[in-house]
């Protein structure tokens, strides 16, 4: 096994696709195949079901994905940490990002640090909420974004983004009668979530707006990443729920996002930091996000969910 099967197996099993991947990785589809049938005989376990007409992850590969993201994330943090102490590097801060953390609002408050402070290096890793509690504890990390808030003793969870939550559903599905869907028709239908492993804080809020509703749910399937639920959801497996911003910002023509009836739930998102006061780049970081454009109302609002966002 070696780290570059494992970046050709995240990348496979985010599109589920292996042409897709292989021009994604800039790679023939024959070598990724050959690395991909390779590392499975490495760990003797099947991680991808195969057919003509589709691929899926196996629960072995699942599982297995979310530990070669771990891995590779802490490659990445080893590489910048001895970067930084071989140059003695002070204006530094690591980010870490679970759940599936809104693009676009984050793209923003990166580029406003970039022209504000561009002597600062910031390294951006994505791994679970577990893993992310652990290296803020260990002063591996300076700040995570997640959703959730349930942190433990020794770490600060402040909410700054409220997203509404949007149903997912295929193309051609009964349910886009509704403009707006009322979320008693939504749970009519198998759902697929996000994992609550691999999502915690994501699925933990989405399960909690459920229960607000007496009907009980059929949950087929959890997905271990947004790419994985929109695929099912497009291949008519069930309906999904995703924050509406992460939607939108997506191009796919087998889904459509539509915001729930009535006042549109909302998803909440938190910065994350030890409880020791925090260095000055790692807290005009802070100020950074708490002002942007967007972030969490003190009454508890957030952006207005669009009347429809198709995933085209």
């Amino acid at each position: 096994m070696n780290f570059r099967h494992l970046r050709f197996f995240i990348v496979v099993a985010e599109e589920l696709h292996f042409a897709r991947a292989a021009e994604r990785l800039h790679v023939e589809q024959s070598p990724l195949s050959r690395a991909i049938k390779a590392l499975e005989c490495d760990l003797g376990v099947q991680l991808f079901e195969r057919t003509t007409r589709n691929t899926r992850l196996t629960w072995a590969g699942q599982v297995f994905l979310d530990e070669a993201r771990r891995i590779l994330a802490g490659v990445e943090q080893a590489k910048a940490s001895v970067i930084a102490a071989a140059t003695g590097s002070q204006g530094r801060l690591r980010l870490a990002l679970s759940d599936g953390i809104a693009p676009l609002r984050l793209a923003a408050v990166l580029a406003q640090c970039r022209e504000e402070e561009p002597e600062v290096e910031i390294r951006v890793f994505e791994m679970p909420f577990a893993q992310q509690i652990r290296g803020l504890r260990s002063d591996l990390l300076d700040v995570g974004l997640a959703l959730a808030g349930d942190v433990g003793d020794g770490i600060v969870a402040t909410p700054v983004w409220a997203d509404p939550m949007a149903v997912v559903v295929p193309a051609r599905h009964p349910l886009l009668v509704h403009k707006r869907i009322p979320l008693g028709e939504a749970l009519k239908y198998p759902l697929i979530l996000c994992h609550p492993e691999a999502g915690s804080g994501c699925y933990s809020q989405i399960v909690a707006i459920l229960r607000t509703v007496e009907a009980e749910p059929t949950v087929i399937e959890h997905a271990t990443s947004l790419e994985i639920l929109l695929t099912l959801v497009g291949a008519g497996y069930g309906v999904g729920f995703a924050i509406a911003s992460q939607i939108a910002s997506i191009q796919r023509a087998d889904v459509i996002a539509r915001p729930l009836a009535g006042r549109s739930p909302l998803l909440k998102t938190f910065l994350l930091r030890d409880n020791h006061e925090p260095p000055d780049v790692v807290k005009r970081f802070i100020e950074r996000l708490l002002s942007a454009e967007g972030a969490l109302l003190c009454n508890g609002g957030g952006p207005v969910c669009p009347s429809e966002v198709d995933a085209r």
